[in-house]
């Protein structure tokens, strides 16, 4: 009697339950997944509770089969052999993981550890400042939102972002957030210039001309994305991440020190170990698409 009580309860809060208001009050509120944690909340909302199969079943937990490709690209503007080299390597790592990691790349490390702390300054506002960002019109040159999919995808992730638009057409500095107007500013302009080295080096690995891809125009458009995983209560229902691959030519990612991002080589999922001063380099569906 007990169990067919406790069964026809839960029928009845399936039942009751409504995903699209909860999805409108939780977007309404305008303070993302953090705005959950700074309430103090212990449980995961049902809207972020993942369906089992976007959880990764193929984990590879010590990493000991594979060594994820890390390319050091010191010297390949001044010695030919070992841009070569470097050629190489970019070619291999495409070819059979769709990633890598660059270090000396020619972007200071002070200016990847201000964009990080840039990153934060944005989040830790107060929520009412916040809020002035937050909108789910994506033609504006900052959006604040969680989850750009958050009224179609299966469940919510863990995550709140940050998206400006940095290129072809940058906004002006006062349609930037305070926190981190400056460090966007200096950070696009570096990270276009490794951009388009990637893409002479991505050219030269197809056997094509240096300047192949970037007169294909795929180094034209950027958008810096700052993403947010807050602390979860319930870390075994929702991931802040689920499975997928990137829409744009090439992703550039800057990790912290935390970690947790894993990519799928040979059916296993292989954590990408952060690296200092490195750059994660993810060849997107545009430029496969393109070739």
């Amino acid at each position: 009697m007990a169990a067919t009580m406790k069964t026809s309860i839960q029928a009845e809060i399936e039942t009751h339950y409504d995903r699209a208001q909860d999805l409108k009050a939780f977007d309404d509120t305008k303070t993302g997944v953090k705005g959950l944690v700074d309430a103090g909340i212990a449980i995961v909302p049902k809207i972020f509770i993942q369906p089992p199969d976007n959880f990764n079943k193929t984990t590879n937990p010590t990493n000991t089969q594979f060594s994820f490709p890390i390319i050091d690209l010191t010297g390949i503007d001044k010695d030919p052999v070992r841009r070569r080299e470097v050629v190489d390597e970019v070619c291999e790592a495409s070819e059979t993981w769709g990633f890598f990691q660059v270090v000396n790349h020619g972007i200071p490390v002070s200016v990847l550890e201000e964009m990080k702390e840039g990153v934060h300054r944005f989040y830790e506002q107060d929520s009412e400042v916040k809020k002035q960002w937050y909108t789910r019109d994506f033609t504006k040159a900052v959006v604040y939102h969680t989850n750009f999919d958050l009224f179609t995808a299966p469940a919510a992730n863990w995550r709140d972002t940050f998206n400006c638009l940095m290129a072809p057409k940058p906004p002006n500095p006062e349609e930037l957030p305070p926190p981190c107007r400056d460090i966007l500013m200096e950070y696009s302009k570096q990270v276009m210039k490794l951009g388009c080295c990637l893409f002479e080096l991505l050219s030269e690995a197809l056997g094509l001309s240096p300047n192949h891809l970037n007169d294909m125009d795929c180094n034209e458009g950027l958008a810096v994305l700052g993403h947010y995983y807050p602390a979860c209560p319930q870390p075994e229902l929702t991931v802040g991440q689920t499975k997928h691959s990137d829409s744009d030519f090439l992703t550039v990612l800057l990790q912290d020190q935390i970690g947790g991002l894993q990519v799928l080589h040979q059916n296993h999922w292989v954590d990408v170990p952060p690296t200092p001063g490195a750059f994660v380099v993810n060849i997107g569906d545009l430029l496969q698409a393109s070739l």
